[in-house]
């Protein structure tokens, strides 16, 4: 069956099938004219070649060129100087050179360079062994033991070894020491002296190290008379050995307390009085906490670990003054 819209495919003439363009937008289905071709090139609408130049036209004429200047020729240098100022001769020498004065009795003497020294060796002519790591990080912060006996020299103070006979009860006191040191530590550069009255001694508590020795504690101790309780005053941040069997005695004063704790064996008004005494305590706050400080073998003694040294000895005996005076006080 076939529809409207399907008859004219089949059925129109030969010369009407196919598409032919509507006759509102073309030349009614004809084909636009186009130029016939030309021979020997292509197709170019009118107007896309420019016409050929006028023979009239002047053609563009090159810049005239100028004759190079002419450079004077050059002049050996040896015979014409480059600068105005080396033409010009300097003037002859008018004057004469001072003469070297003679020295006066009275003028200043050179200075000579002292003698050279001879280097000092040790046994078979070998060179000082030179201090280790570990020796100079143990070496006093003042210097070594020289500058802590021209220090005593200068006031007064009397120098020792510490195998003298009146060394003998540092032994006992530093083997009583609350920092518990070594059998083989030994007490050595020992100075002894007063201070606002009390009798003082400091000394280094040395440890063997190769072939020589280190100061590895600090004691300043005071003499007692009489029977003195014995006592372990110490930073409460330090750590506190054998003090299982000692009494904790408050001062009364919780800043203190926080800071700084006294242990005993037993309660004794003699060592509340210590801690009570607003001196010691302004010492012992105001410092940096670096002290203990213990009663032993008729001894009241600092430690702090480390070398001795002038400033250090001074430190603990504005200290042990103030303990001292403090417990006699209190007797």
């Amino acid at each position: 069956m076939s529809t409207p819209r399907n008859d004219g495919f089949d059925d129109r003439p030969e010369d009407q099938r196919g598409w032919t363009e509507p006759t509102h937008l073309g030349q009614g289905g004809q084909q636009p004219e186009q130029p016939p071709a030309q021979q020997g090139g292509s197709w170019e609408p009118p107007g896309w070649s420019l016409p050929d130049a006028a023979p009239d036209r002047p053609a563009p004429q090159p810049p005239a060129q100028q004759p190079p200047a002419q450079q004077p020729p050059a002049q050996p240098v040896d015979r014409q100087p480059t600068q105005e100022w080396e033409a010009t001769p300097p003037p002859a020498q008018q004057w004469d050179p001072p003469a070297q004065q003679q020295p006066q009795p009275w003028d200043a003497r050179p200075q000579q360079a002292p003698p050279a020294q001879q280097e000092r060796r040790g046994l078979f002519g070998r060179r000082p062994r030179k201090p280790s790591e570990i020796e100079q990080a143990f070496m006093p912060k003042g210097g070594p033991a020289g500058d802590l006996a021209s220090w005593g020299a200068a006031h007064g103070w009397t120098p020792s070894d510490g195998t003298a006979p009146e060394d003998g009860p540092l032994a006992e006191l530093t083997r009583s020491a609350p920092v518990r040191p070594a059998k083989s530590e030994v007490p050595s550069n020992v100075l002894r002296g007063r201070a606002d009255g009390v009798d003082l001694v400091a000394f280094d508590v040395v440890a063997p190290y190769g072939r020589g020795w280190v100061p590895t504690y600090a004691i300043t101790a005071a003499p007692v008379l009489g029977h003195v309780p014995g006592f372990r005053l110490t930073p409460a941040r330090f750590w506190r050995h054998g003090a299982g069997d000692l009494l904790q005695l408050p001062s009364g004063d919780q800043e203190f307390d926080t800071r700084w704790v006294l242990l005993a064996a037993e309660d004794s008004p003699v060592l509340r009085r210590l801690v009570e005494d607003p001196v010691v305590r302004q010492l012992l706050l105001g410092s940096d906490g670096g002290d203990e400080l213990w009663s032993a073998a008729g001894f009241v003694a600092a430690v702090r670990p480390d070398g001795q040294r002038p400033l250090l000895v001074e430190h603990h005996a504005r200290i042990l003054v103030a303990v001292v005076g403090a417990l006699a006080a209190g007797r």
